[in-house]
C-alpha cells in the first residue's frame, strides 16, 4: 500500500487536454492547480503535497482504460484527501467524474472544496449557511453532489491563508478524518 501523504487535486480541463503551455494557461481550473504548486515552490512550508507528482506523467492521448484511469486511481490511492476546484468553469468530464467517484466512494477520501469564484469566508455564506449559488455549483458535478455525504467536505474560498489552514486540518485527512458532513470556516 502506498504512503498516503499527498493531496490529490481534481479540476476540470477540456478533453482531450493539451498540456502545451498555451493550452494549459487558457484553462482556468488548471491554473488554480498551478497556483497551489507555485505557493509550495515559493514557501516550502506550505502544506501542499502534490499526488500528481507521485507517478510518471502520461500523455492525454493515452488509452483511457489501460493508462489514464489506472494512473488516476494510483495517485488517489497515495492521497490523504482530495482538493477539488469547483468553479463556474467546471464541467463534469469523464476524468473528473472518475476522480471524484473513485476518490470518495472507493477510497473514502475527505474533500476540501475550493471555490475560485469566492474570495472570503463571508462571500460563501448567506445568513450563516452556504449560499444557494455555491450549492448550485455542486450540480455541475453530480457525482460529487450525490456522494459528498459519504465523507467530510470542507468548503473554502480561494484565499491562500484559508487554503493553508484547510490543507493542515487533520479532520480532512484520511487517517484522522472527522464525521461525514459539510463543514465551512466561520467568519
Amino acid at each position: 500500500m502506498a504512503y498516503r501523504n499527498g493531496n490529490y487535486v481534481a479540476f476540470y480541463v477540456a478533453e482531450p487536454f493539451d498540456a502545451s503551455p498555451l493550452a494549459a494557461h487558457a484553462t482556468k481550473d488548471f491554473c488554480y492547480y498551478n497556483m497551489l504548486r507555485a505557493w509550495k515552490g515559493k514557501d516550502a512550508s506550505f502544506p501542499f503535497f502534490d499526488s500528481h507528482g507521485k507517478t510518471y506523467n502520461v500523455r492525454d492521448d493515452s488509452n483511457w482504460e489501460t493508462t489514464l484511469k489506472p494512473r488516476l486511481r494510483e495517485r488517489l490511492r497515495s492521497s490523504k484527501n482530495i482538493v477539488l476546484f469547483l468553479s463556474s468553469n467546471t464541467v463534469s468530464s469523464r476524468a473528473l467524474r472518475e476522480e471524484i467517484d473513485y476518490g470518495i466512494n472507493d477510497q473514502e477520501l475527505p474533500v476540501i472544496v475550493i471555490y475560485p469564484d469566492y474570495d472570503s469566508k463571508e462571500s460563501l455564506l448567506d445568513n450563516g449557511s452556504l449560499k444557494a449559488s455555491v450549492k448550485k455549483l455542486w450540480d455541475k458535478l453530480p457525482v460529487f453532489r450525490d456522494s459528498m455525504s459519504n465523507v467530510p467536505t470542507l468548503h473554502v474560498p480561494l484565499k491562500q491563508s484559508l487554503i493553508k489552514s484547510a490543507l493542515s486540518d487533520e479532520d480532512f485527512m484520511l487517517s484522522t478524518k472527522t464525521d461525514p458532513k459539510i463543514y465551512r470556516y466561520n467568519p
